[in-house]
């Protein structure tokens, strides 16, 4: 049987994976990504996990070889290049600095390098719902918003290595301010970044009585909000209309560019389920240009929280 080690960095926790050629994760480990502060540091922590994983397989040539997934992953240079939700700050050289590493311990292992949200679409694409899918955009809800996006059964780099950034594609020109450096990113609205400063401003905008009040401002999580919305809270329910709103029309602007078949939610934010659902999907039609209206699904992701990226990074390594 052959084995891949996939790595799924996230602005809070990094997972590193041991995946069998059937798709099952066999063993997992994690840092937290905040931890660290010196990208060395960091990195040779990565490496000391991926090889406690690789000395769980007896033969060295069974393991394929590491795929990362990561903020601002470069497909063509193996980099990560200015992600605004790392600890790390410019250019990091990951593919060229792991390899090093690895071989420096006698591991001779190859590494690949993407976009984390490209990695969970080629996850979804291979393990998941999208397996009979050749057009579909995968849109990740974390600290940030991600995506990747699949035309024709192929995913899309672009020239860069950086095609897809549905999460910054600016839809309030002088709007809220985004870690990239500039204003209105559809990342500032939809993440559970977003969701939060949302709630800040409507508790501070309006007098409604809300659950959230109960709870110091510094405090308040998606999830909070989302438990206020269980409870038929009105503010947390006009927060998420609103940021499905937002959501919708980052969403519609792509997919009157590729003409998706299909739209994947994944990650912490797509857990609320119909709260972001039933208004997301309401306003996409709303927003699509009339020949694009009725003709795009948006479904949850087909694949375990957290194993969909790991799954996608490990399939870079086929």
């Amino acid at each position: 049987m052959d084995y891949s080690i996939g790595i799924d960095i996230g602005g809070t926790n990094t997972v590193i994976g041991l995946v069998d050629n059937t798709g099952t994760v066999v063993e997992k480990e994690k840092l937290k990504t905040r931890d660290f502060t010196k990208t060395d540091d960091y990195l040779k922590a990565i490496t000391a996990k991926i090889e406690l994983l690789a000395d769980r397989v007896k033969e060295e040539n069974l393991i394929l070889g590491v795929g990362i997934g990561a903020p601002n992953g470069n497909y063509y240079h193996g980099t990560i290049e200015y992600a605004p939700n790392l600890p790390f700050e410019g250019i990091i050289e990951l593919k060229e600095i792991l390899e090093v590493l690895l071989l420096k311990d006698g591991y001779n292992l190859k590494v690949t390098v993407t976009n984390d949200a490209n990695a969970a679409a080629i996850g979804e694409m291979i393990y998941g719902k999208a397996k009979k899918v050749k057009n579909f955009i995968m849109i990740t809800l974390g600290t940030g918003v991600g995506s990747g996006i699949v035309v024709d059964g192929k995913l899309v780099y672009g020239h860069t290595g950086f095609a897809g950034e549905v999460g910054h594609t600016i839809i309030e020109p002088n709007g809220r301010q985004c870690n990239c450096g500039r204003k209105g990113c559809v990342e500032r609205y939809a993440s559970a970044t977003g969701i939060v400063l949302t709630i800040k401003e409507m508790l501070d905008k309006s007098a409604e009585e809300s659950v959230l009040r109960a709870i110091d401002r510094d405090e308040i999580t998606s999830k909070d909000i989302y438990e206020a919305a269980l409870k038929g809270d009105k503010l947390a329910l006009d927060c998420f209309d609103y940021t499905a709103k937002q959501l919708a029309l980052g969403i519609a602007n792509a997919s009157e560019i590729t003409s998706p078949e299909k739209v994947y939610l994944f990650g912490g934010l797509a857990k609320s389920g119909d709260f972001l659902l039933i208004p997301l999907k309401k306003y996409l039609n709303e927003f699509l240009f009339n020949v694009f209206q009725n003709t795009i699904d948006v479904e949850l992701s087909g694949l375990k929280e957290e194993d969909a990226a790991v799954l996608g990074a490990a399939a870079l390594c086929y």
